[in-house]
């Protein structure tokens, strides 16, 4: 047996037996994911009935899911992914890319001028094993993502997004707290403590 497939096999028996996993598919939730968010909102208060939610990388739509049962039937979000996703209740889904201005276009158009209340990312970068392109890779990503929230979110909205701690993680977090007046860290118990994945929650957009 190749090293690659020893691997793969202790990383699916892992997967399978990860607790989160298992709630996931006992509770109906699209993915481990959700758990995450969960927690993150119960923290922060980040949903709440009627607001307006923009979902960057929401496939397989685990955020997604959960967000639309806080925000109930006067709320809206609006998912987006490059990659299709299985319709969900209370969620309109946008195919494309959130870089490219042509999807903004079409994602305001889905708003129908209704203030963004929250963007959150669970965007991840395609990971080559090298640490260092890595690295600059998910720098580039949190970039753009701040970017796409201060174009997209109504002043004093919200952000949550996925991070790698690392190179160029305080650059990201300086340009954050120039973007909002408020900036904090959490690492939920659903992500993986070997990780250098965490989360960064940012609040009151400046104008």
């Amino acid at each position: 047996m190749s090293r690659r497939s020893r691997s793969s096999g202790r990383w699916l028996q892992e997967h399978f037996a990860d607790p989160f996993v298992q709630r996931a598919r006992m509770q109906g939730a699209r993915s481990r994911a959700t758990f995450k968010l969960e927690e993150i909102d119960r923290l922060e208060r980040l949903l709440a009935p009627g607001r307006v939610v923009v979902d960057l990388g929401a496939a397989p739509g685990g955020w997604s899911q959960y967000a639309a049962r806080v925000l109930g039937a006067r709320g809206l979000v609006v998912a987006l992914d490059l990659l299709p996703m299985d319709e969900l209740p209370g969620v309109s889904f946008l195919q494309g890319d959130f870089r490219d201005p042509e999807t903004v276009v079409r994602l305001e158009a889905l708003l129908g001028g209704r203030p963004v209340d929250l963007v959150m990312s669970d965007l991840a970068p395609n990971m080559t094993g090298v640490d260092v392109v890595d690295q600059a890779r998910a720098e580039e990503l949190g970039e753009l993502t701040l970017g796409f929230a201060g174009h997209i979110l109504a002043p004093g909205g919200a952000l949550l997004m996925k991070v790698f701690q690392g190179a160029g993680f305080n650059a990201l977090l300086a340009d954050a707290r120039r973007r909002f007046a408020s900036v904090r860290i959490r690492k939920p118990a659903a992500s993986r403590q070997r990780s250098a994945e965490t989360y960064l929650v940012a609040r009151n957009r400046r104008e």
